[in-house]
């Protein structure tokens, strides 16, 4: 975000995204699969040259390097020769990307992995690869270089230059084509509304300070279709089974169909889970001034309770289950949505610690665990106060923002300001506690506001 902010002060213009389903015929549709392939192929050995080069002479190979070596190989190998030839180089761009990523401290990325065969296809382009038709008010068609003209479904207008494509498939088989285009940059003022504290649970998918009920997602599978995925679900492993034992493990034409019936209900699973998440998070976007949630380290919450060999986990298979109750919410996704809707509908996003949040009082700011005496209770046991857990946790979360807790008699509590904040010095932390991730309404050009991060004063 901080890299957005900085191209949108520079150059008045921010670079965004635009997907849309794309209907290729069949023989298109096969050649974009075998296109997919080879550009995982291209990434694979790149990657593998790199390791093999930094082992033995201690340097790391860049794109404009390897870009020699892809040409000699597009002379060799007739199956590299038949992708469009930007599109290789964009996957060692991208690899370059990969690596700038692990070499930034400040980035939360690991060092690149091979790609298996089973991982989603794409092919990348440069913009100008690419050119695009409009056909009428619904359709458009984009001409890919060695394949012609492919139609896609025009939900909504581009709207700025293309700078980079990339055409994939989900599981299901579904083609989608994404634009990298670059917008004029769109400041929104202050909107002057409400703050709000939001937390994200499992039960309540996301429970509001100001409102009295949570918000919750609708079942993303009927009952229905939970059995049927059940049933699919056996019959794949069966099938798998029998196919290791007369068929050399290769695939037939049954246990194909039944992957394919499994991915397309999980891919429907994943279009509701994602469109309750963008109605909620723009909901959140607009109608408040300030939206605070917590600091969550997804990745760490969700760890495996396994353990060793040597040290084996317990209670494995209730940790399992919590894990995909916790992911089923996407917390991660609505943290990212809500870090670019808000500055563009006027709001402002605060990330705060969460240590603590379901354990303290949001009347006393007492913390004590013998409060929390059930999921959905919480009776504080210093001053009396009773409310919905998740609801307090809301309550709690919206006062650990510092420009928002009270100072003296008269500064409304709560309140939306347009002035300078700067937040007070805090007590020392506990050891191993992390930073709090406070805000500043300084008006940046055309009142935009931003999230910053000031460290604690002892």
């Amino acid at each position: 975000m901080p890299e957005r902010r900085e191209q949108r002060r520079r150059t008045g213009f921010e670079d965004s995204g635009r997907t849309y389903r794309l209907h290729p015929s069949p023989e298109q549709a096969e050649r974009l699969r075998a296109w997919g392939h080879t550009c995982r192929a291209v990434w694979n050995m790149a990657l593998e040259q790199r390791i093999y080069v930094h082992r033995q002479r201690g340097r790391t190979l860049r794109s404009g390097e390897q870009c020699r070596f892809l040409t000699r190989a597009r002379r060799d190998l007739e199956w590299v020769a038949d992708l469009p030839s930007q599109a290789p180089q964009q996957v060692l761009r991208h690899l370059d990307r990969a690596y700038d990523n692990f070499w930034n401290p400040d980035h939360p990325a690991e060092f690149p992995r091979f790609k298996k065969r089973t991982s989603r296809v794409a092919i990348p382009l440069p913009g100008q690869a690419v050119r695009v038709t409009k056909l009428n008010r619904h359709w458009a068609s984009a001409r890919i270089p060695k394949l012609g003209e492919v139609r896609f479904r025009l939900s909504r207008s581009l709207g700025g230059e293309i700078r980079n494509v990339s055409i994939r498939a989900d599981a299901a088989g579904r083609w989608f084509i994404a634009f990298g285009v670059r917008v004029p940059a769109q400041w929104a003022p202050p909107n002057g509304k409400p703050p709000v504290g939001v937390d994200f649970g499992v039960k309540h998918s996301a429970y509001l300070s100001d409102e009295e009920a949570p918000r919750l997602m609708d079942r993303t599978l009927t009952d229905g279709e939970k059995r049927r995925l059940v049933g699919l679900e056996r019959r794949r492993e069966r099938q798998i089974k029998q196919a290791k034992q007369r068929n050399g493990g290769k695939y037939g034409n049954r246990l194909k169909k039944t992957l394919r019936a499994i991915a397309e209900l999980r891919a429907r699973q994943a279009r509701r889970r994602l469109d309750f998440t963008h109605k909620l998070t723009t909901d959140l976007a607009k109608s408040h001034g300030l939206v605070a949630i917590e600091d969550l380290r997804v990745r760490q919450m969700t760890k495996s309770a396994k353990g060793t060999r040597d040290m084996p986990g317990t209670r494995v298979a209730q940790k399992s289950g919590l894990n995909r109750a916790v992911l089923d919410n996407t917390p991660g996704e609505r943290r990212r949505q809500l870090a670019y809707k808000c500055p563009a509908y006027g709001s402002v996003l605060v990330l705060v610690p969460p240590a603590g949040t379901s354990q303290t009082c949001g009347a006393c700011r007492a913390r004590d665990a013998a409060s929390r005496v059930s999921r959905d209770a919480f009776v504080c046991t210093s001053c009396g106060h009773t409310d919905n857990a998740d609801h307090n946790a809301s309550v709690v979360i919206l006062d650990r923002v510092p420009a928002h807790r009270p100072r003296t008699a008269g500064h409304a509590v709560h309140s939306t300001q347009r002035r300078p904040l700067v937040g007070r010095p805090s007590p020392a932390p506990r050891a191993g506690a992390r930073e709090p991730l406070t805000f500043s309404a300084r008006a940046l050009p055309r009142g935009q506001q931003e999230i910053i991060r000031n460290p604690r004063s002892g």
